[in-house]
C-alpha cells in the first residue's frame, strides 16, 4: 500500500492548488418570425375589409354619409321646386332624383367588393347625378357622398380621377347659379375636395397599419406559442434521455454488480461442491447476503431511487463505512478495505453528491473485487474548502492506462469508469485513475461544492459523457 499511499498524497497535494473549475452552458433558441416584408393592401381592399370585418368607425362612417346623401338630395330637390315651380324640367328633376335615390339604395344590396356589376352600378349613380346637375345645379352638392363612395370602391388612381370629375362639375354648378364670378366659387370646391379626399385616404391608411399591427401581433402570439409547445416537448425528450442514463448508472453500479459477484461466487461454490463443501457453503452464503443487498437497492429504486446505505441515515461518511464492512466480510479474507475521512465539511453534502460518491465508491471496490486481484483497498474522503474528494486505492496488478482501449459500443462490460466520469462531469467535478503494472490502482473523485445549489444541475447530453472517457481500470 505504499505506492498507492504516496499517490494519494501526491494527488492531495495537487489539489491545493488546484483552483475551482466552471461549466457554462449556452443555450440558443431558433425561433421563426413573420415575414417584415409585406405588400400594402390598397386603400379600396382596406375599405372593403373593415366593413366585412365590422368595423365601428366604418360603419358609422358609411351611415353618415348615407344620411348626408339623402339629406343634400331632398334638400336640392326643395330647393328646386321651391324655385322654379311648374316648370317643364320639374317631372325629369323628380323622376331623376326618384333614379337616383334607388340606385343609391341598391349599393348596399351589391356588395363592398369592387366587382364588375358594383362599378357598374357606380357608373350609373355617377352618370344620373351628372345629368341632374345640368338640369339642376343645386343638386352638385350630392357630390361630397359620392367622393366617399368613388373613394371606398375604386383603386386609389381611378378614385382621384372621379373626385376631380365630380368636383369640376360642382364648379360649373356652382358658377351657373352665381351672377357673377366669384372667385370663391371656383376655389372652394377644389379645396373642400382635397381635404376631403385626404382626411379619408389618411383614415383608410390609419386602417391598414392598425389592420396591419393586429396580423402581425396574431403571428407572433402563434409563434411564441409553437415555440413554447417545441420547447416543452424538447425538455420532456432530455428529461427522459437523462433519467433513462441516470437509471442505466444506478443499475450498473448497484445491481449489475450485485449480480456478478453473485455469478462468481456460484461458479466458485459450483467448482468446490464436491471437493470443499464448506468453503461451497460460505460461498453460497456471501451470493445470498449479496442478493439480499440487491433486493433492498431494488426496493430503494422502486421508492425514492436513493442508495439505501444513505437511506439509513448517518450521512455519505456512514455509508462509506457500511460499504467497506461489507466488503471485507463478503471477501472472507481475500481483501480488506479500509474507510478514512480527512476533515470535516462546512455544511451538510448536496444529496446528488453524496450520492454519486457512494456509487462511484461502490464501482470502483466491484471493479477491484472482480479484477485487480488486491489484498489491501482504501477509501478517503476528505473534505476541502471548496471541494470533497473521494480516493479509492487498491495494491492489486494494476494496468497501463495510455494502452487500454475502450470497449467496444455492443460490449456488455466496460460501462463503470465511463459511468463514474458522467456521474463527476454532472457536479461539475473531474475523474482521474492513476496506474501502472504491478503498482495497484488510484481512482480519484473530486466535485466541487460552490456550483452545487439546491436546484438540479443541468445533466451532460444522455449516453454521451462530457469529455472522452479515460481508459477503463481493469475491465
Amino acid at each position: 500500500m505504499s505506492t498507492q499511499v504516496s499517490r494519494c498524497a501526491v494527488t492531495r497535494e495537487r489539489r491545493t492548488g488546484q483552483g475551482r473549475g466552471s461549466a457554462g452552458y449556452d443555450v440558443r433558441q431558433n425561433g421563426t418570425g413573420p415575414d417584415p416584408e409585406r405588400t400594402a393592401p390598397s386603400d379600396a381592399d382596406a375599405a372593403h375589409r373593415a366593413g366585412a370585418a365590422g368595423d365601428p368607425d366604418a360603419r358609422w362612417l358609411a351611415l353618415l354619409m348615407h344620411a348626408a346623401f339623402f339629406l343634400l338630395l331632398g334638400a336640392s330637390l326643395a330647393r328646386f321646386l321651391m324655385r322654379h315651380p311648374g316648370e317643364a324640367r320639374t317631372p325629369w328633376i323628380i323622376g331623376l332624383s326618384a333614379v337616383l335615390a334607388a340606385l343609391y339604395l341598391l349599393g348596399p344590396v351589391l356588395g363592398s367588393r369592387p366587382t364588375p356589376r358594383r362599378l357598374t352600378w357606380l357608373g350609373a349613380l355617377v352618370v344620373v347625378w351628372m345629368v341632374l346637375v345640368v338640369l339642376a345645379p343645386s343638386f352638385a352638392w350630392c357630390a361630397v357622398p359620392l367622393f366617399y363612395t368613388g373613394l371606398r370602391i375604386l383603386p386609389p388612381r381611378a378614385a382621384l380621377a372621379l373626385v376631380a370629375l365630380l368636383t369640376l362639375f360642382v364648379v360649373a354648378a356652382q358658377l351657373r347659379l352665381a351672377t357673377g364670378f366669384d372667385p370663391n366659387l371656383v376655389l372652394a370646391p377644389p379645396a373642400v375636395a382635397a381635404v376631403a379626399t385626404a382626411v379619408f385616404v389618411h383614415m383608410q391608411r390609419q386602417a391598414v397599419r392598425q389592420r396591419d399591427l393586429a396580423v402581425r401581433q396574431r403571428e407572433l402570439i402563434d409563434d411564441l406559442l409553437r415555440t413554447r409547445r417545441e420547447l416543452a416537448a424538447t425538455e420532456r425528450r432530455e428529461g427522459t434521455l437523462a433519467e433513462r442514463q441516470r437509471l442505466s448508472m444506478e443499475i450498473h453500479d448497484t445491481l449489475a454488480q450485485g449480480l456478478s459477484s453473485q455469478q462468481m461466487l456460484l461458479q466458485a461454490a459450483d467448482r468446490s461442491w464436491d471437493a470443499d463443501p464448506a468453503t461451497a457453503r460460505r460461498h453460497v452464503l456471501t451470493a445470498t447476503g449479496i442478493a439480499e443487498r440487491n433486493l433492498a437497492e431494488a426496493r430503494r429504486f422502486v421508492h425514492d431511487l436513493a442508495p439505501a446505505d444513505l437511506a439509513e441515515g448517518g450521512g455519505l461518511e456512514a455509508a462509506l463505512h457500511a460499504l467497506a464492512d461489507r466488503e471485507t466480510a463478503q471477501a472472507r479474507g481475500g481483501l480488506t478495505v479500509r474507510c478514512h475521512v480527512e476533515g470535516a465539511p462546512a455544511t451538510t453534502l448536496p444529496d446528488r453528491v453524496q450520492s454519486a460518491l457512494l456509487r462511484i465508491a461502490q464501482g470502483a471496490l466491484a471493479n477491484v473485487t472482480e479484477h485487480a486481484e488486491a489484498t489491501v483497498a482504501a477509501l478517503t474522503l476528505t473534505h476541502l474548502d471548496d471541494r470533497v474528494v473521494l480516493d479509492v486505492a487498491d495494491n492489486g496488478r494494476g494496468f497501463s492506462p495510455e494502452r487500454q482501449t475502450p470497449r467496444q459500443a455492443g460490449g456488455v462490460r466496460g460501462h463503470g469508469l465511463p459511468a463514474m466520469r458522467a456521474r463527476v462531469q454532472q457536479l461539475g467535478g473531474t475523474l482521474t485513475v492513476e496506474s501502472a503494472p504491478g503498482e495497484g490502482t488510484v481512482l480519484s473523485a473530486a466535485v466541487p461544492l460552490a456550483t452545487h445549489p439546491d436546484a438540479p444541475v443541468t445533466p451532460c447530453a444522455p449516453g454521451t459523457p462530457p469529455t472522452p472517457p479515460a481508459p477503463e481500470e481493469h475491465a
